[in-house]
């Protein structure tokens, strides 16, 4: 019989495809032998290769809801809670316009108002008003390409 697992908000990154890094940790076989060895210790639970942009789109589908409820919810679909609060602020004046999560995914700020519900910091950026950093990539503003097209200045 199936199991009903809920849906986790975080996965893994093809850390085989070309051009991703995720400083994989083979170091340790180049620095365990020098003379500093005893310095060098493997790193314990040191994760690689994690996309949170599951969490980002479920984040962006709760606005206007009550924080706690969406709060418990994201943990509980979680490996840790500090994701969330890349992109989540507790109020506006700690609040960003948009986050960059990595060379070209761009997401809206979100913050907590004072009655509790999850809200858009800057609701009149979207991928309309941003412009590409390079030519070479797709860059993304929730999930849709930017319209703009890159302008060398």
């Amino acid at each position: 019989m199936k199991r009903d697992r809920v849906k986790l908000l975080y996965r893994k990154v093809n850390t085989k495809a070309r051009g991703v890094h995720h400083h994989s940790g083979s170091s340790y076989r180049y620095d365990r032998n020098t003379e500093d060895a005893e310095s060098v210790k493997m790193k314990k639970d040191v994760q690689r290769g994690l996309d949170y942009t599951p969490l980002f789109r479920f984040l962006l589908s709760k606005v206007g809801k009550r924080w706690d409820s969406v709060f418990s919810e994201a943990v509980a679909r979680l490996d840790k809670q500090e994701p969330i609060f890349w992109m989540v602020s507790m109020d506006i004046e700690d609040a960003d316009d948009y986050i960059i999560t990595s060379e070209s995914s761009y997401f809206s700020g979100l913050y907590v108002d004072k009655d509790g519900l999850l809200q858009v910091v800057a609701p009149e950026i979207d991928e309309t008003s941003l412009s590409p950093t390079c030519k070479c990539c797709t860059h993304t503003f929730n999930g849709k390409p930017f319209t703009k097209k890159f302008k060398l200045e």
